[in-house]
């Protein structure tokens, strides 16, 4: 009788499982954590997911709704430290971080504090048991750690990336960073482990390529510093499976306490896109698309902080154009500045009446299920690149920062689903290469296999699958634990 009490105290312990999630506050980094926080709450967790204040109100009216439809799921916030007026664009990311260390961080301390005595509301939550923060924000784990809270780190970009990053200090006691000024970027880069026969100087994060003996980049220091500090977390979560990077995760199982390879959470735990997204969809494209022929359709999306020049605008204009199929094109209304109005005007012009459809932003995981949609461009962000997988739909890679180089080459070069062409915008490489990306069997073969063996990790008994059954024991054993403890917030 005495053993039946201990597993009913067990259960009751993991029942009240409360896990706060705390994502850096970028578009792609929300999606991923929203699909994470989604899963969570399948699983009978509570979730508080804790938004900047500035992004909160922006979503406004929708984050009300998806707490609404989930009574386990509320959504709080903490300052960013950033005046409302800041763009928080690309080039801001550095401060940003840091007002979300220096401001944000106290505020955060004192909410979880709060939070860790008594659900810290008056909505009927249980104390937070586990916090699971973005992996580049080291001091958010760190902090739940001193309260008693046991903190996991998620990072949202590709595991290769992830290594990429861990490697920098290798790369720059071997000489291979920094570059030599004039350096061939097609040179090969060997410090990388289990990248070896492929990875070029291209291929790490664009900001290694502005290092020199004096000049450290202050995002690329930020995330290796992060990534590095991430080998003191409980674990290390990824969004991604092991068929697709299977060599990089078993690298970095041997860098940290653990490693849950849970992805792609989009295709296991969808959120509600509205419930994610900082910009209004244009719903009006996938009536556009549904007149469109099968797989006729070139999708461009560059993602949430791409920016472009007018220049590159054209160029890309033009190869669209020339290659021939008509094109769903988003242009966000930050990404060409004041050119911007008529941009549009000059991309509907060109391809001709209904051969375009131009929008602000679109509902991505629908555009690319649908039949009419024959390959992506993308600027390779991670969420993009797993999206685009899943659909089984050739890319077009054309990489602006941080990962989304060293993914690009694993589309191109690993996986084979598409092309790579960073470093590139001219209009006769883009006709060229969308081309193939819409017309080559190979390519479009490649895609489809790689989709049907994601969709089997995904699926009951597939490997990401009974990870994320792991990871969630994980969270209840790290959370019966935690809850046993005692409250370290007022000592």
């Amino acid at each position: 009788m005495q053993v039946d009490r201990a597993d009913m105290a067990e259960a009751a312990a993991a029942d009240m499982a409360h896990v706060l999630v705390f994502p850096i506050p970028a578009q792609g980094h929300l999606n991923s954590f929203l699909h994470f926080s989604t899963g969570l709450l399948r699983a009978g967790l509570h979730v508080t997911f804790l938004h900047t204040v500035h992004n909160l109100r922006r979503l406004g009216a929708a984050a009300r709704e998806a707490a609404a439809a989930s009574p386990r799921l509320r959504f709080l916030s903490v300052p960013d430290g950033l005046p409302e007026n800041d763009p928080r664009d690309a080039g801001g990311i550095p401060r940003l971080l840091e007002g979300l260390h220096t401001t944000g961080g106290p505020a955060y301390r004192d909410l979880l504090a709060s939070l860790r005595r008594a659900g810290g509301t008056a909505d009927g939550f249980p104390p937070v048991t586990c916090v699971v923060a973005d992996g580049v924000m080291p001091f958010a784990w760190a902090i739940a750690e001193e309260l008693g809270v046991p903190a996991i780190a998620y990072r949202t970009v590709s595991a290769c990336s992830v290594l990429a990053y861990l490697s920098v200090p290798k790369l720059i006691e071997l000489g291979e960073l920094p570059f030599p000024e004039g350096g061939n970027l097609d040179e090969p880069i060997r410090g990388v482990p289990g990248m070896e026969g492929f990875l070029r100087r291209r291929d790490l994060p664009v900001q290694c390529r502005s290092l020199t003996d004096t000049y450290q980049d202050p995002l690329l220091e930020t995330v290796v510093a992060a990534t590095v500090q991430s080998r003191k977390a409980r674990a290390l979560m990824l969004n991604t499976t092991a068929s697709l990077e299977r060599a990089s995760l078993a690298h970095l199982a041997r860098e940290m306490r653990d490693v849950f390879a849970v992805g792609p959470l989009h295709a296991m735990s969808p959120a509600p896109a509205a419930a994610t997204s900082l910009w209004r969809h244009d719903d009006g494209c996938l009536a556009w698309l549904d007149g469109q022929a099968e797989r006729s359709v070139v999708y461009i999306s560059l993602g949430s902080l791409t920016v472009i020049s007018h220049e590159q605008f054209t160029e890309f204009l033009h190869g669209l154009v020339a290659v021939g199929y008509p094109f769903l094109w988003v242009l966000r209304p930050d990404m060409l500045g004041v050119s911007q109005g008529a941009a549009l005007k000059e991309a509907v012009a060109a391809a001709g009446e209904g051969r375009s459809c131009v929008v602000p932003w679109v509902p991505q995981r629908d555009v690319l299920r649908h039949r009419a949609v024959g390959c992506f461009l993308t600027h390779a962000g991670w969420n993009s690149t797993v999206e685009g997988v899943v659909e089984g739909v050739p890319m077009v890679c054309w990489p602006f920062f941080v990962d989304q180089q060293i993914n690009s080459r694993f589309v191109g070069a690993v996986w084979r689903n598409g092309l790579d062409m960073k470093d590139v915008c001219e209009r006769d490489v883009v006709e060229g290469t969308v081309r193939v990306a819409m017309e080559s069997s190979e390519v479009r073969r490649t895609a489809r296999s790689l989709a049907e063996q994601v969709e089997r990790d995904v699926g009951d008994g597939g490997s990401s699958a009974l990870e994320f059954k792991r990871l969630v024991s994980f969270i209840r054993e790290l959370s019966s634990t935690s809850a046993a403890e005692p409250d370290l917030s007022s000592e």
